[in-house]
């Protein structure tokens, strides 16, 4: 029973070691400020950014990857820095500040003078493949309102696929660039449909 017992304790003490050993390894999406773009010329316009929808499958502190034969894979040492829907949030609204040259004001008082946009985004896919690409699926609202105007709304929606290179840093690099693209898109679409309002989504 002793010679028993103190291999149940070697084998216990092993695998604590085992698991001790494999860290904890957490990401962000947000872009590191030396890639970022300089501010652009101000927007004509404030703007303030609504929370995000994130597909309920990846909603979790895990990354979340798809496999080939179709399953999902949570890891649990590979995490966000934060809930992923918070982290796109950040990521995109850093994105767009930096497009409109303004910050973002939800939540904070704005100048009765000039128009406010909000932005609402629903994120139906956000797909990461190990060594292959990031893919997010995104629905994006538009809505611009002014004193003594009524309020303009446009829907438009964006599927972007990212390459990614080997390895789990190279795919959150991946999904940054895809938010960044995203970014562009809506800044773009936003600043021309607030001169032209009857303007449509991008093709």
């Amino acid at each position: 029973m002793t010679v028993r017992t103190h291999l149940l304790t070697l084998a216990c003490a092993l695998g604590l070691a085992a698991c001790a050993s494999t860290p904890t390894r957490y990401y962000t999406l947000i872009a590191p400020a030396t890639q970022a773009q300089p501010l652009a010329a101000q927007a004509p316009f404030q703007f303030e950014m609504q929370p995000v929808l994130m597909a309920v499958q990846v909603d979790q502190p895990p990354l979340v990857v798809r496999q080939g034969d179709g399953s999902l894979a949570i890891l649990e040492n590979e995490r966000w820095g934060a809930p992923l829907g918070d982290e796109f949030h950040d990521a995109l609204t850093g994105e767009l500040e930096r497009r409109f040259g303004t910050r973002d004001l939800a939540g904070l008082p704005k100048q009765a003078d000039q128009p406010v946009l909000s932005i609402r985004t629903d994120v139906r896919r956000f797909e990461s493949v190990l060594n292959q690409y990031a893919l997010i699926d995104v629905v994006w609202n538009l809505s611009l309102r002014s004193n003594g105007a009524q309020r303009q709304n446009l829907t438009c929606s964006s599927v972007i696929r990212q390459p990614a290179g080997t390895g789990m840093e190279n795919l959150v690099l991946a999904h940054q660039k895809a938010v960044a693209s995203l970014a562009n898109t809506i800044a773009k679409t936003a600043t021309d449909w607030s001169h032209q309002t009857h303007l449509r989504c991008p093709s």
